[in-house]
């Protein structure tokens, strides 16, 4: 039997997306869509498709839609690709519409996490789908893409399944499933599929599908970046590899079989009267399969292991599954290996088998970005919608599409780590931009093409407005750095943060025949926006429109240390030339901050501060988000272990001598609902609730009809609907309501599409 390091190599260097010599069936040429029938495909000439990609969402072929990204990427290669979009999973037969792919399937939930899709924050059913025609619900399955990829191994066992996307990237290891309020095994292991990629895959499809297509079996395509596969456990380093234990790179002391303390090698070497300088990570001690030493060399530099030819061991599933101390260490791990400049493998023992994972993909550059983003999308709904959306001028009636149908994305990635979110995770902290041309070749695209254009794009962004050819000075940094964020606990010296390219980029759109208004609708970064006063100027001039989404996310520094986000010190200094700039433009404009309850580190005392300050300057949220714990976030090693991996892992979290630090953790419905009933502090029908929480927190003096006071001391004689009590509560504490707040919404940032959720 094949083990798991018969036929793996070190990762090799990346190939550009453009340097293959295309597939044979490219003298097909374009599809103006992917095909979905074998109609379609007869009517392209094809017998057969290669490649045939399912997917939770229905099929847009846009830029913004994974699916079409993936599928056009592989076209331009020369393969012949097919979308079975939504299948109904219930059988096999649906996944056999397009016939036997002569390649392989690629799988994938969609653009969204089926159960973050589905559910709420609070487990229960949402009634739509914005990546469904009418929004309709119910339309994929729970965990889509594991359900899917069985479904393919039924329709044809002996198809290789490779399985992507955000669904998959974020159940790349054993991960906290908060749903089932457990410790799940890595998707690999339940989807038993061939290969999973992680992150934006373009680099790793491509090289997949051409290897593949040369006839090499799948089993030995074990070197991608970007990639994790699974192979009965075998013993690293009779492979020529060396094995490091986890606990050396998070630098532990030593391991007692009772208590396992974590400890620095520093403070161990303290304890024994000695010094130690050695790096993080950089001098690993021992190996979990065979002891590895290594001895200075005679200039007194350590000789280490190739990193390429390092893999470092995690936690098994077994372990991590019962010990919630152990999940967080490897959690920990695992962020600090998602530099691809110095990012090492990671195994994981499931079993008698193990996962592995290879380091982070190499992040596209300028030209690769505008190779994918100019490949010749239709830029709208398949046509078989037409007859479910009423057949009117085009299939608009999918909420995804519509919301980024006259939208461009100029860049990926965010080095901001917020602990809650899943874009670094998912993207990389390193940006991706296009190029200023590609950029404004799309904009004209839009309007010359795309139906329905009025002359304004709704928004230049991506995960985040102005990230814009914005990173590290120094490459060599770059590559050696394992900061989990660049902008937390302050924007880093190495960062370049000029504002130039994207203000000439704005200034060259807005320029553009037919473009009467270019809107930014990503959530900006304030805290590095006022490191430009220009780019302010320029955005609050002539990019918002009327409403401007900033994401503070807490005014506390309890809640805002665990979630790596600056204190309101920032936002403050934003809002000083939000308002000045929008007075010199003779504008009134608002700022719409969004925040988070229950996050893990927010103490009820935090929620009722916030919530003073929301009446301070008169917001009224009407819905609101509450803290949702995606898999493999930093967060969510938070929620799970009531530890914080951000300070390091131990066993000790009390007395002298203690590295760990508890995080109060907000569980139980009750203590949930209290905390959202804290941003939504204006609704009568959570007064009672707020008057018992303030009472048993010692603040009944914020029970009253003043100004000061947060709830009134009285009930609505009515129904005590929201809007009644809106109009009681305003005319007796003479508060007014911002024009900001009607109708809008404070919701998580997730890289994911605001959600309107109760």
């Amino acid at each position: 039997m094949t083990t798991a390091l018969d036929t793996r190599r070190a990762p090799v260097a990346d190939r550009p997306l453009t340097g293959y010599r295309p597939y044979w069936a490219k003298r097909f040429g374009t599809a103006p869509f992917l095909p979905m029938s074998r109609a379609e495909m007869e009517a392209l000439g094809w017998d057969s498709c290669d490649i045939v990609i399912i997917s939770g969402d229905a099929y847009v072929d846009h830029p913004s839609f994974g699916m079409a990204v993936i599928g056009r990427t592989l076209e331009a290669q020369g393969f012949r690709v097919g979308i079975i979009a939504q299948p109904d999973w219930q059988s096999a037969e649906p996944f056999k519409a397009l016939g036997r792919p002569n390649l392989f399937f690629g799988v994938t939930a969609g653009n969204m996490d089926s159960m973050i899709n589905r559910y709420t924050a609070d487990r229960k059913i949402r009634s739509d789908d914005a990546y469904t025609p009418g929004g309709q619900g119910g339309k994929r399955p729970d965990r889509a893409a594991l359900v899917y990829a069985q479904r393919c191994k039924e329709a044809w066992n002996d198809v290789p399944i490779v399985m992507g996307g955000i669904e998959a990237s974020l159940r790349r290891i054993a991960h906290y499933d908060y749903w089932q309020d457990k410790v799940r095994r890595s998707m690999l292991v339940d989807a038993k599929c061939d290969l999973l990629l992680y992150g934006n895959a373009e680099r790793a499809i491509i090289e997949i599908a051409h290897r593949l297509a040369a006839r090499e079996p799948v089993e030995r395509i074990t070197d991608v970046r970007g990639t994790a596969f699974m192979r009965r456990t075998a013993d690293p380093t009779a492979q020529g590899w060396f094995e490091i234990d986890s606990t050396e790179v998070d630098r532990p002391g030593r391991i007692d079989s009772h208590i396992n303390p974590y400890q620095t090698t520093s403070e161990q070497a303290a304890e024994q009267g000695s010094s130690c300088a050695k790096e993080d990570g950089a001098n690993p001690i021992g190996a979990a399969v065979q002891p590895i030493r290594f001895v200075p060399s005679v200039s007194g530099k350590v000789n280490l292991p190739p990193r390429e030819r390092t893999v470092i061991r995690l936690p098994s599933y077994e372990q991590v599954k019962s010990d919630a101390v152990l999940y967080a260490h490897a959690n920990r791990v695992l962020h600090l290996e998602t530099n691809p400049g110095n990012a090492r493998a990671l195994v994981q023992r499931h079993g008698d088998r193990d996962v592995w994972l290879n380091p982070p993909p190499i992040p596209l550059t300028t030209a690769e970005m505008d190779h994918v983003f100019d490949l010749p999308y239709a830029r709208s709904p398949h046509p078989s919608y037409a007859d479910e959306t009423g057949g009117h001028d085009g299939p608009t009636k999918i909420p995804a599409w519509e919301m980024i149908r006259f939208s461009v994305n100029i860049m990926r990635g965010c080095f901001g780590g917020c602990t809650f979110c899943s874009i670094t995770e998912h993207e990389g902290r390193i940006i991706q931009s296009r190029s200023e041309d590609s950029v404004i070749r799309e904009i004209e695209e839009i309007r010359d093409k795309v139906k329905g254009f009025t002359g304004v794009i709704s928004d230049l962004g991506g995960p985040t407005a102005n990230m814009y050819r914005i990173g590290c000075k120094s490459p060599e940094i770059e590559a050696a750095c394992r900061k989990p964020s660049c902008v937390y606990p302050g924007i880093c010296a190495n960062l370049n943060t000029d504002h130039g390219p994207l203000i000439h980029m704005y200034r060259r759109a807005r320029a553009l025949r037919g473009v009467k208004k270019i809107l930014i609708g990503s959530g900006l970064r304030y805290d590095l926006a006022v490191k430009s006063p220009e780019y302010i100027k320029e955005l609050v001039t002539h990019h918002v429109g009327g409403y401007l989404k900033i994401a503070p996310e807490h005014t506390e520094d309890g809640p805002l240390s665990k979630m790596m986000k600056p204190g309101m010190g920032s936002y403050d200094r934003f809002k000083q030339l939000f308002d000045k700039f929008s007075a010199e433009a003779g504008k009134k404009q608002y700022l719409i901050p969004y925040f988070i309850a229950a996050h893990p580190g927010t103490r009820d005392e935090d929620m009722m501060n916030l919530a003073m300050w929301l009446k301070k300057n008169g917001f009224r949220a009407d819905q609101v988000q509450t803290f949702y714990p995606s898999p493999m976030a930093t967060a969510t090693a938070m929620y799970h272990s009531g530890m914080n991996p951000l300070k390091g892992i131990s066993r000790l979290t009390d007395g002298p001598g203690a590295r760990a630090e508890k995080v109060d953790i907000v569980r139980g419905e009750k203590r949930r609902r209290l905390h959202k009933a804290f941003l939504r502090y204006h609704d009568a029908n959570n007064w009672p609730l707020l008057r018992e929480a303030l009472k048993a927190m010692g603040r009944a003096d914020l029970i009253g009809n003043g100004k000061h006071h947060l709830v009134p001391s009285f009930q609505p004689a009515t129904d005590g609907s929201y809007q009644s009590a809106r109009r009681k509560n305003s005319t007796s504490t003479g508060t007014k309501t911002s024009p900001v707040t009607k109708g809008r919404i404070l919701t998580q940032h997730t890289g994911l599409p605001p959600r309107k959720t109760k």
